[in-house]
């Protein structure tokens, strides 16, 4: 009688970035079907799924809710357009040179995407996180915990992530809006009780308003939502994305990518060293 041999060891146990062979999850592709995360993407996807919805399964592998879809939808919507911002320039002025390059930019515009512009909902949600983290393990107020979190960012000159606007300065409308939905969509919890209670006592630790903003709302309510928090930046540059196809489609037509550069060069002054001009020929 022969001793069966041992049963061999899932590839996704041993896989790591030191071992030979690896394994993934997300999907397998044969002659005849497409298989994602576990589903047949012609008989169980297409046609059934909007792209949100997709998006959102292929990041967590099950079913999104119908709550986390809105969410997703209407914090992509609210980043997606804010007009000429740098994204948006630098992917006009980049197509205005290799007009036959839309990826690359498609690629321009997104790489400038960091804490300061799109990137800052990440950072806004990690310190959200914490502070919603830190009031369970503590078992404190949230509004204590915002508080000393606003203290110390205040006491070590750090950004406040997701508060002012150069533009919307009495407020921003999205950041109003998203929250409104999530609260009549019944998944506002506890991430957006942090950042109303950071919202509620920034001007006493600041010593002057700096309303809330889209960067600040947009992971309050995706995290209460059920979207995970390391692809929080994910939504922003996904949403940005079809706004700079679009841009770059105008673009084609109605060109202003060399404007935008003329405007940046009149707009400066030189102040470096006198270079005297050779003298005139006589």
């Amino acid at each position: 009688m022969s001793t069966p041999a041992p049963a061999a060891t899932p590839a996704a146990a041993t896989s790591s970035a030191f071992t030979p062979n690896g394994a993934t999850h997300m999907a397998l592709v044969e002659a005849d079907r497409i298989v994602v995360r576990g589903q047949d993407l012609c008989r169980d996807i297409l046609g059934q799924q909007s792209f949100t919805a997709y998006f959102l399964f292929l990041l967590t592998g099950s079913s999104p809710t119908a709550q986390l879809v809105q969410a997703a939808d209407a914090c992509m919507v609210a980043i997606a357009e804010h007009g000429l911002v740098p994204s948006v320039q630098a992917a006009r002025m980049t197509h205005a040179a290799a007009p036959d390059a839309l990826q690359g930019a498609v690629a321009a515009g997104l790489l400038g995407c960091g804490p300061v512009i799109l990137g800052a909902s990440e950072t806004a949600g990690l310190l959200l996180a914490r502070i919603v983290t830190q009031g369970r393990e503590q078992q404190r107020p949230l509004s204590e915990v915002a508080l000393e979190h606003l203290q110390a960012l205040r006491a070590r000159r750090e950004a406040l992530p997701g508060f002012g606007h150069p533009v919307h300065k009495q407020g921003d409308p999205r950041a109003a809006k998203l929250i409104a939905l999530a609260q009549a969509g019944g998944y506002a919890g506890n991430h957006v009780a942090a950042l109303q209670a950071m919202a509620e006592q920034v001007a006493p630790v600041y010593g002057k308003p700096f309303p809330m903003n889209v960067s600040a709302a947009i992971p309050a309510v995706l995290l209460d939502a059920g979207y995970p928090i390391g692809a929080l930046k994910g939504i922003p540059l996904l949403a940005r994305t079809a706004s700079l196809v679009a841009h770059l489609l105008e673009e084609q037509a109605r060109p202003i990518g060399f404007k935008l550069a003329a405007a940046a060069d009149q707009a400066m002054v030189y102040d470096g060293p006198a270079c005297p001009r050779d003298p005139s020929p006589v």
